[in-house]
């Protein structure tokens, strides 16, 4: 399997039917199906919360990628546990209890994430990269879909590459923000290999889309 992977986010697929949004990625052959879980608080937007994550899972064997926009997420870990969540990833933003919190992810039976937004430093998770399956560096400001990537994210994804080999550790690097078929280049070479993408997906041939970012990510 490819060492690169295309999670879609299902917040810009078709709310009315996520079983049939779900069998097209599919067949569509990407790797993940990122879900942004949003509380109105961290982030200004509401999005949908772990019975809709329970009510998907039937009908997809894809990895559910879990990305929680929410304060205190440690509250939040067992119900998108049992809901069928492979990988939940918090914000170091959103807690006080970062280091706790992702323990207590591993223990749910999870892969771990952090995420980390545009303005924050990697100095705030260097000392829980131990912890964690997947870091996600934020190319846009969190909670509105449709945002134009930040080119000066590939600096910070660098950085982190740079700082997974001094601790000589081998967690997934993961981007979500503005990609499509241009974006997406910069933040390859920059390192990441997870790549998070939307608006770009879904609108249009999906397929046709998801293999335009193929066809980057493989030349």
């Amino acid at each position: 399997m490819s060492h690169y992977k295309i999670a879609p986010s299902i917040l810009a697929a078709d709310y009315a039917n996520f079983e049939h949004e779900l069998k097209r990625l599919e067949e569509a052959g990407v790797d993940y199906v990122h879900i942004d879980v949003m509380d109105g608080h961290f982030v200004p937007n509401i999005s949908f919360g772990a019975d809709v994550v329970a009510s998907m899972r039937p009908h997809s064997k894809l990895v559910f990628d879990c990305h929680l926009m929410v304060s205190n997420p440690e509250n939040h870990i067992e119900t998108f546990a049992r809901a069928g969540a492979d990988i939940l990833t918090i914000h170091a933003e959103a807690t006080v209890h970062i280091h706790g919190a992702l323990q207590k992810i591993k223990a749910a039976g999870m892969k771990a994430g952090v995420v980390i937004n545009p303005g924050t430093s990697l100095a705030s998770i260097e000392h829980v990269l131990n912890l964690v399956d997947q870091v996600l560096i934020m190319t846009v400001n969190p909670g509105f879909g449709g945002q134009a990537y930040i080119p000066e994210m590939a600096d910070k994804i660098a950085a982190l590459v740079t700082l997974r080999k001094a601790k000589g550790l081998s967690f997934d690097i993961e981007v979500d923000g503005g990609i499509d078929n241009k974006t997406i280049l910069s933040a390859k070479e920059a390192g990441a290999n997870v790549f998070v993408a939307g608006s770009y997906l879904f609108k249009g041939n999906l397929q046709a889309n998801v293999d335009s970012l193929k066809a980057v990510l493989h030349d």
